[in-house]
């Protein structure tokens, strides 16, 4: 699984990634004076990438996840 990793520092918060992100687990959030995207929903989000793709700033990286180990009934 991929989630989107959202370089900070570079970050506007301009808020494309969250408009187009289906599942709706990315917001914004502001920090001393700054806003910025952060993914509040990992277990929510699909790896669609389409937070990536939207990102005018390419701040943005999808990244590859282990992926969970399931409970053994």
């Amino acid at each position: 699984m991929k989630l989107p990793h959202i370089h900070t520092p570079r970050c506007t918060g301009c808020g494309w990634c969250v408009a187009a992100c289906p599942p709706g687990v990315l917001s914004l959030q502001v920090v001393a004076w700054r806003k910025h995207a952060v993914l509040h929903d990992q277990q929510g989000c699909t790896g669609c990438s389409l937070c990536e793709r939207r990102c005018p700033f390419g701040v943005i990286t999808m990244v590859k996840t282990p992926q969970p180990v399931k409970p053994q009934a």
